[in-house]
């Protein structure tokens, strides 16, 4: 893929895909995205997780209000106040104990918090990519964030859930599941695989 093609299809400022079509194309291969289908639903969704391939970590500055409706088992309205707008705290507690990570204190739940094209998340998850990819990113978890890092464990990501199925069977909605664990975002998601495959050509 070319610079000017991948500023097209991810609708992204051509400066910006200088950044990433090696790292992509690096991807492409990784995750046989072999047809246009393949290629734009990757982008979209891609697309659709980073905010526009802008934002490599998850935002986590949340308001009292939005931590008791986005995790109300973790955060009642009697200690949300206490980790508002805090995002490093709201992470250690919102992911403690779960994807293998330590207790809060552990501070696992900052460390290995969303990051890249799909946002990987938990420890569990990055000693998987670190195992099957060679690349220590539990040591070294920042490397997610990076346009390498993102681009190498969306495709990891990728592959390792058959993804490319989803798209040869025209399931979009069952590709943004196993993605998201749901349907949010699914419209925007559409669009820009429309949008992407119409630049690719199908």
């Amino acid at each position: 893929m070319e610079t000017q093609q991948l500023a097209n299809a991810a609708n992204i400022d051509v400066a910006h895909a200088e950044h990433l079509v090696a790292p992509l194309n690096a991807a492409i291969e990784q995750a046989d995205l072999s047809t246009p289908h393949r290629l734009a639903a990757f982008i979209a969704q891609c697309g659709h997780e980073s905010g526009g391939f802008k934002f490599l970590e998850e935002n986590l500055n949340y308001k009292a209000e939005s931590l008791c409706k986005v995790w109300p088992t973790h955060f009642h309205p009697d200690i949300a106040n206490e980790y508002a707008h805090n995002p490093e705290k709201i992470a250690n507690r919102a992911y403690a104990g779960r994807m293998h990570n330590g207790d809060e204190a552990s501070g696992d739940g900052w460390s290995f918090r969303g990051r890249g094209f799909l946002q990987i998340t938990g420890r569990v998850t990055y000693e998987q990519c670190s195992h099957e990819m060679g690349f220590d990113f539990v040591s070294n978890p920042d490397a997610v964030a990076t346009p390498e890092g993102a681009a190498m464990t969306a495709a990891w990501f990728w592959k390792k859930h058959n993804l490319n199925h989803f798209v040869d069977n025209n399931d979009f909605v069952g590709l943004t599941k196993a993605i998201n664990g749901g349907t949010i975002g699914l419209e925007d998601r559409m669009a820009r695989y429309q949008h992407a495959l119409s630049v690719i050509g199908a």
